[in-house]
């Protein structure tokens, strides 16, 4: 075990009482509860810690959040490892096992660094033009190496033990971030009495503040801290939310948090405690309180584990005690990087040099520095960095006036760590994902919020306040509005507790530090974006390319495109392209800031919806009968639904065909039963209900009679078919639609989203009722027998009772709805009674049907059925690119109706054109010849490839009713091919030859299913 030979002898938020030991890469080592994996290993003096994805450079810890680009690391082993966490987030705990990624043989001696040696090939979009020719080689060659080589740790190769679960809440005022800014908002929110849920990304309350040693209203902020921390838990309509991260900003105020309930503990320790928790928030009032990033400076060679972001060394230096180094060097453009140097030698560190990119270092930290004897270097630059697996020293020249090249000879500066500051970057990606307006801030030289688009407030250095009282100020009056905004309190902001104001000296905006040489062309190379190592050169490269789009530059470099979304890389590199361009930086923009704002477990976004809860099978009132009888089951919109029901005997028990034919000669000539109540089903009531149906069916509903059905179409507004079913009239304003079994939760968000977003002003309600009843559909010949023994009281006459009708009576001692419909052809009645007395009423059909030989079938036969009467199935016969009158169909549209869902497309000539794909019936010259569906159609039998297609096989079937084979498909030109033969191939050399027809290869005239 090594001893953590770099951590201060006092102070620190770690608890000294409490050591941990830990490995990484195999080695033990020991920090303290409250340490991450990043600051214990810094105080061990452990700086390489992985390698860069395309160079596989060294590369060290360069910041002390989730900023984190360089050190990603592979947690824990077995089914519980996790890759690319950044080891400035894992906390410590006892026997946390932690190694590198991307290194072969060890972080130590990786051979991938030959790549570095050949970086002057593997430049900006070498892939583009690199796997190109011979065009042989990409399956073989190309890509098995691209493979090999993708990605940076590894997956878990076995089933994740943990379980994960998530929470919807609403709340009044979501505050994200729990910084100065921060906290002020929440006290300012909590004190009117609003509902509040505070969130911060870190373990402990108090962001920025943890990190420094600035005092509020006399006292160490972090005493301010626990005090306001204390006062919010004592609030009961205050939820406190530590170790969750706002990862996700939708509409209507929508917010994902992603809680890390037991991360921070040994792995297993807390069986009953799920790992993480995914908070769904709905918020009335949201305020940002992010913070902001400090950003790199872009010199030579600057990636050596070593250099590290100064404020990242001032937060590891206050608030966990470790020294990063013994002697430093400080490279900065602005004053923040001063308060760093000031703690920094206040913690033991020996400040060898301020090397400042600004022509003067003025106001009160770089007089304190300057007073403590600091050797404060003006219109410097860092021109070389030294060592190899950590830095060792730097070169230091004069900058010339514009700042654009070096001057005189280079000064050595020996050091062990160089603290970089290139100003700061708000942390603007939430405000952005709520589709927020960002603007350039010329002064700050940052992208701060502008227009907000939701209820939404930014405060703090996020908004780009970076002074203490005024984060104070701005958290407390931005909390006051929101809560007021909520319905809570007058508006008015709390006091604010006193704090001191440091006023600085403006930036330089150098974004590209000069050297000896220029960029691109000596061996030194300027890191942009560290994980993904693209340079500055890389960036000059894709612009004189002509990829001068900002993402389109992303994507050919890879800029910002690794875990860490570009946070410390993005702005520097739109910077260093827009002067590439002579363009202003808010002329070229930004790139989208995407959800997750950090990494997130695939397991918290499943919660308990996993296994046989990740996709729920359904099951009918009548599934348990099924089971007893044999049933083979499908699955169909998560439903298990009989396939078809297989009779054994001494021979055996049937296939497949064999029970279908038996099945369909039972509905033909005699009586068969159906479960169909997966069917949707939607009740719809309201003075404007038939109104709705008239705007969203292709054909008439306003003047449907009570008690009658009627079949209808829905297209989407481009015209195309997107579900089809009977509607019935039971009341005046009262409905009920049925929908495919695939389609009833897509066609109920779907009419809900038009209520509620186009036509507010219509009084009608929508509820999904297919749970709620069971249906049978019995049909054939003797359908009528059967259901007049289950109904002795209903008039079964045609006249009393016709197709297309609805009546309501006692069924097998049960209350029940009946509809005259036929999917089959076939005399049908479709009863539905409540769910819990479907079993009931199928056992009933089964013993009054039992003389008659009724016969169970299953969705098989349905279908064969269905398809010798020509019937559709949405989503079989139709692609999302078919409409009514390419069904044949165009009865259905109505001619008289004013408008309706996807009229206006019928107008444009390209739903009109003769040579459209249509749906026909094909005869095979061999009746025995049953295509397989998705076959393609051609027009000739044979010749050189490629053979152009008429269209496909959407539905094939053997019917034993006709003693053939039969199909539909979707043709072009169709309906002028009638009698004409067409072919299909079906590989090794045999093709069929097919005899187009019209779709109806049954009781054309429809006289069956009047009975």
């Amino acid at each position: 075990m090594t001893k953590d030979a770099f951590r201060g002898a006092t102070g620190g938020r770690i608890d000294r009482s409490r050591p941990v030991t830990f490995t990484f890469n195999g080695r033990t080592y020991r920090g303290y509860q409250g340490d991450t994996l990043a600051s214990a290993l810094l105080a061990n003096g452990v700086h390489l810690v992985g390698r860069s994805f395309k160079y596989h450079r060294p590369r060290g810890i360069l910041s002390a959040g989730s900023e984190e680009s360089n050190a990603l690391i592979q947690l824990e082993r077995g089914n519980r490892t996790e890759p690319n966490l950044r080891a400035t987030q894992i906390e410590i705990h006892e026997g946390l096992a932690a190694s590198s990624q991307n290194a072969w043989p060890s972080v130590e001696t990786d051979v991938g660094s030959i790549n570095n040696v050949l970086s002057k090939v593997f430049v900006a979009g070498f892939y583009y033009k690199t796997f190109m020719h011979p065009q042989s080689f990409w399956m073989k060659v190309y890509e098995p190496v691209i493979r090999r080589a993708a990605g940076l740790g590894k997956a878990p190769a076995e089933p994740d033990p943990d379980f994960y679960d998530k929470m919807h809440v609403h709340s009044d005022v979501l505050i994200v971030g729990s910084g100065p800014a921060g906290l002020m908002a929440a006290l300012a929110a909590a004190r009117t009495g609003a509902r509040v849920i505070l969130a911060d990304e870190q373990n402990e309350f108090g962001g920025s503040l943890l990190g420094t040693r600035e005092m509020i209203d006399g006292r160490p902020a972090a005493d301010w801290v626990a005090a306001a921390v204390e006062e919010l838990r004592a609030f009961p309509e205050v939820r406190l939310l530590p170790r969750t991260t706002v990862t996700g900003y939708y509409d209507h105020n929508y917010l994902i948090l992603a809680e890390r309930r037991t991360d921070h503990l040994p792995r297993g320790s807390a069986p009953k405690i799920s790992r993480q928790r995914l908070w769904k928030v709905r918020a009335k009032q949201v305020v940002l309180a992010t913070g902001s990033h400090e950003r790199p400076l872009v010199f030579a060679d600057n990636d050596r584990p070593g250099i590290m972001l100064a404020g990242a060394v001032r937060t590891y230096v206050n608030r966990f005690a470790a020294l990063p180094g013994r002697r430093a060097v400080v490279l900065t453009n602005n004053d923040s990087a001063y308060a760093a140097a000031l703690d920094m030698n206040d913690a033991g560190i020996e400040i060898a040099a301020i090397v400042d990119l600004r022509g003067h270092a003025g106001g009160p930290l770089a007089a304190e520095a300057k007073r403590r004897g600091f050797r404060v270097l003006t219109n410097t630059a860092i021109t070389a960095t030294h060592g190899s697996k950590r830095v060792t020293g730097v070169d230091v020249m004069m900058m010339n006036g514009p700042g654009e090249d070096v001057i005189g000879a280079p000064t050595r500066i020996d050091c062990d760590l160089v603290a970089m500051s290139g100003g700061w970057n708000p942390a603007v990606h939430l405000f952005s994902q709520s589709t927020g307006k960002l603007r350039y801030d010329d002064e700050l030289s940052c992208f701060v919020p502008g227009v907000s688009v939701q209820a939404e407030r930014s405060a703090g250095s996020c908004k780009g306040t970076f002074d203490l009282p005024a984060c104070l100020a701005e958290g407390a009056a931005t909390g006051a509005q929101a809560a007021l905004a909520a319905g809570h309190g007058d508006g008015v902001a709390p006091a604010v507790p006193a704090a001191t104001s440091v006023a600085p000296q403006p930036l330089r905006p150098l974004w590209i530090v000069p050297t000896t040489t220029p960029v691109g062309h000596g061996k030194a190379k300027h890191f942009v974006d560290f994980q993904n190592d693209v340079s500055a050169a890389d960036v000059l490269l894709a612009s004189r390319e002509g990829y001068q789009s900002v993402e389109h530059l992303k994507r050919y470099t890879t800029t910002g495109m690794g875990t860490d979304q570009g946070k410390t890389s993005n702005v520097n590199a739109l910077a260093i392209l827009a002067k590439s361009l002579a363009s202003p930086i808010p002329q070229v923009g930004t790139t989208t800031f995407r959800p997750p704002y950090t990494p997130t477990t695939y397991g918290v976004l499943a919660g308990r919806d996993v296994g046989e809860l990740a996709d729920a099978a359904r099951v009918t009132p009548m599934h348990s009968w099924h089971v007893a009888h044999g049933a083979a089951f499908e699955d169909v919109g998560q439903w298990k639904r009989p396939w078809y029901f297989p009779k054994g005997d001494a021979q055996g028990t049937e296939d497949m065909h064999a029970a279908v034919r038996r099945e369909c000669r039972a509905v033909r000539n005699g009586v068969g039963v159906l479960d169909a109540s997966t069917l949707g089903k939607i009740d719809i009531q309201g003075p404007d209900a038939a109104q709705l149906l008239n705007r969203v069916y292709t054909n008439a509903f306003l003047k449907l009679d009570i008690g009658k059905c009627r079949y209808g179409v829905m297209c989407k507004e481009d015209g195309m078919v997107m579900d089809d079913g009977v509607t019935t009239r039971l009341g005046p304003n009262h409905f009920l639609m049925t929908t495919t079994t695939g389609n009833a939760a897509k066609v109920l968000e779907w009419l809900e989203d038009y209520i509620q977003t186009e036509w507010p002003d219509l009084r009608v309600f929508l509820t999904s009722v297919t749970e709620h009843w069971a249906t049978a559909s019995i049909a054939g010949p003797k359908a009528r027998e059967v259901v007049a023994e289950l109904a002795p009281d209903l008039d079964l006459s045609p006249e009393a009772f016709p197709y297309m009708s609805y009546r309501e009576a006692v069924v097998a001692g049960v209350p029940a709805r009946i509809f005259r419909i036929s999917f089959t052809g076939e005399l049908s009645y479709e009863i539905n009674v409540p769910a819990q007395h479907g079993l009931h009423l199928w056992e009933n059909i089964m013993r009054a049907g039992e003389k008659h030989g009724i016969t169970p079938y299953g969705t098989e036969t349905m279908h064969v059925l269905r398809a010798e009467k020509g019937y559709i199935i949405v989503g079989q016969e139709t692609d999302a690119t078919v409409t009514p009158q390419d069904l044949g169909m165009g009865w259905v549209v109505s001619k008289q109706k004013a408008d309706f869902i996807g009229k206006r497309s019928y107008t444009r000539k390209d739903t009109a054109r003769s040579d459209r794909k249509q749906l026909v019936g094909l005869l095979t010259d061999d009746p025995n010849e049953v295509l397989p569906e998705g076959t393609q159609l051609t027009a000739i039998a044979d010749g050189h490839a490629p053979v152009p297609m008429l269209g496909h096989v959407t539905s094939s079937y053997f019917s034993d009713t006709l003693g053939r084979s039969i199909a539909l498909a979707l043709v072009s030109d169709g309906f002028n091919r009638m009698g004409q033969t067409i072919f299909a191939p079906l590989g090794g050399g045999k093709t069929v030859s097919c005899a187009v027809t019209k779709p109806v290869f049954y009781d054309p005239e429809g006289v069956r299913l009047h009975g």
